[in-house]
């Protein structure tokens, strides 16, 4: 018999009864406001490979003709880098991590301190000791001293590989620390020397870690914009700045500064082929971390002296000597006019750029913890980005989008009200944290998602079932317990913003310098006595998240124990 009208159909065994229709889920809003975020902090960049398709396909005249020689140099640069910073903060790991030697521990987070020194101010010094008659009478090395080879490849190299090879030892001496020395051991037993089984073994399973570290340190020397035209050596960073403001060219310099994040990308790339398919995890258990090798004799003495000659040379004596020009410059009543101006714009731009990135940071985090989706991890991902873009080339792709947006807003009120507002984003403190957002907003994100991630899931249970909605949830739950991240978070930010230099002197309000730009611009007129207090300042700031670095290490990370050794 047929059925009635609308009378449902029994079901059987044989006929499992259908599913219901499955109902689209709507996407989250904080997924959408993941979404959001990363177009506002990445998106500007798409302005890049934009360029060609307006220039007509191809490179403009200018771009061109300046293209191969700083590529050339830049790829120079790069290379001089990633060597140097490898055989120096490779080896130091090394000493560090499988010797012991008087001064050991304290040597251990030393060595990190020079980078707290920007490149340009480690330059400022070298030039005013070195470069040119000294002005000054305080120079720790007399004035009018010439150092041959300061100006050029091999002088940029140096300079940018003794601030940089902290990176390469940082986190090769964490991979030297996770190791166990049950597979020391084993190379001891097949008849392998102690420093053969270190560079046979040690060393090949640090080899992610280590090709890491040369590829931040590769990626920031390409990314060096002060140190490098200080020293009047024109790679890709220094040309784009010439372009924009030698001659006002908008196509060439976009052009140049796509080929930059070419090369950046391309080092992310090598830095995996580098890798390979290495996954070196080693379950380190109580007791079984590497016990260094006592070195004794003339051994020991080297072990010291060239770690101490080093941090002396990178850091002591530029130290020294800023505190002896800034001292003098006082005493004189030399003190830069513009100084306090600088102080205050340099904090200002610090905070501004610490919460706006805090925030999207926090916006973004919490959006993947309350609905983690695969759109949400991407969005976040994106998000990041800019941090392995220089500045110099931040600073032109957000100029491109302020124009626009710039005109538009002034036509718009002219045609509404009939009323000039002017220039509200570019040349502005608003364009300028833009950029810094842009350009810092990964630093800000990753220590947020690493204190999220300490949050236990059950505490959101916990919260949603006594009725706490979304909002409360991120208010009373999870910002009180993230306040550490935050805190973190802004003051990494804050202190980039206050050494960064190529996005600030393209993109600063007219009038409106900070201390990076007010040392920079001094330097480059052999004005040493201005230039000497900012710089220390900039440096002084700058040891805050070193201290930090090194407070954090020696809390999370293991310590071998100190002995004998073997053999």
């Amino acid at each position: 018999m047929g059925l009635a009208a609308g009378e449902a159909r029994p079901t059987t065994a044989r006929e499992p009864a259908a599913p219901p229709p499955r109902r689209r889920r709507r996407p989250s809003g904080w997924a959408v406001a993941g979404v959001l975020v990363a177009l506002g902090v990445a998106g500007p960049l798409v302005v890049l490979p934009a360029s060609f398709l307006a220039g007509g396909g191809g490179f403009d005249p200018i771009a061109l003709a300046l293209l191969p020689s700083a590529l050339l140099r830049s790829v120079l640069l790069g290379v001089g880098v990633a060597v140097g910073t490898l055989a120096i903060g490779g080896s130091l790991a090394v000493l560090v991590s499988f010797y012991d030697f008087p001064g050991r521990r304290w040597l251990d987070w030393a060595l990190v301190l020079p980078l707290a020194v920007p490149a340009y101010v480690l330059v400022f010094v070298l030039v005013g000791q070195f470069g040119y008659a000294n002005p000054l009478q305080s120079s720790l090395f007399g004035a009018g001293l010439q150092l041959p080879g300061l100006r050029g490849p091999l002088g940029a190299i140096c300079a940018l590989t003794a601030v940089l090879y902290p990176y390469v030892y940082v986190l090769g001496r964490s991979a030297f620390l996770g190791q166990s020395r049950r597979s020391i051991d084993a190379a001891r037993s097949l008849g392998r020397s102690y420093g053969q089984a270190v560079r046979g073994i040690a060393l090949p399973l640090a080899r992610p870690a280590l090709a890491a570290g040369a590829a931040l340190a590769v990626m920031e020397a390409l990314a060096d914009f002060g140190a490098v035209n200080l020293l009047g050596y024109q790679t890709l960073t220094d040309a784009i700045y010439r372009v924009w403001y030698g001659a006002f060219d908008e196509s060439a310099a976009l052009q140049l500064a796509s080929v930059l994040v070419g090369l950046a990308l391309l080092m992310v790339v090598l830095e995996r082929l580098l890798r390979g398919r290495a996954r070196y995890d080693q379950a380190l258990s109580r007791g079984d971390a590497v016990i260094p090798l006592r070195l004794r004799g003339w051994r020991a003495g080297a072990a010291t002296a060239a770690p101490v000659a080093l941090l002396v040379l990178v850091f002591g004596i530029p130290l020294l000597q800023l505190v002896a020009w800034s001292a003098e410059t006082v005493l004189a009543g030399r003190v830069a006019d513009r100084l306090g101006e600088a102080v205050t714009s340099t904090l200002l731009l610090a905070v501004a750029a610490a919460l706006l990135a805090v925030v999207t940071s926090l916006a973004v985090v919490y959006g993947q913890r309350i609905a983690p989706s695969r759109l949400g991890a991407v969005a976040s991902r994106i998000a990041s980005v800019g941090y392995a873009v220089p500045g110099t080339v931040v600073a032109v792709a957000v100029y491109v989008p302020l124009v626009w947006l710039d005109r538009r807003l002034i036509a718009g009120a002219d045609n509404l009200f009939g009323i000039d507002i002017g220039l509200l984003f570019t040349g502005s403190i608003l364009g300028l944290v833009g950029a810094y957002v842009i350009r810092f907003h990964a630093q800000a994100f990753f220590s947020l998602e690493s204190r999220m991630g300490r949050i236990h899931p059950h505490l959101d249970d916990a919260a949603r079932a006594l009725g706490a909605d979304r909002a409360r949830l991120l208010a009373e739950v999870h910002v009180p317990l993230l306040w550490p991240g935050v805190l973190t978070a802004a003051l990494l930010v804050a202190v980039e913003v206050i050494k960064e230099l190529p996005a600030t002197a393209l993109l600063r309000p007219l009038g409106r310098d900070t201390l990076a730009v007010l040392t920079w611009e001094a330097t480059k007129d052999a004005r040493f006595d201005t230039a000497a207090l900012p710089a220390l300042l900039i440096v002084l700031v700058g040891l805050i998240p070193v201290v930090m670095l090194i407070r954090l290490r020696n809390r999370d990370g293991v310590r071998p124990p100190v002995g004998p050794g073997a053999g």
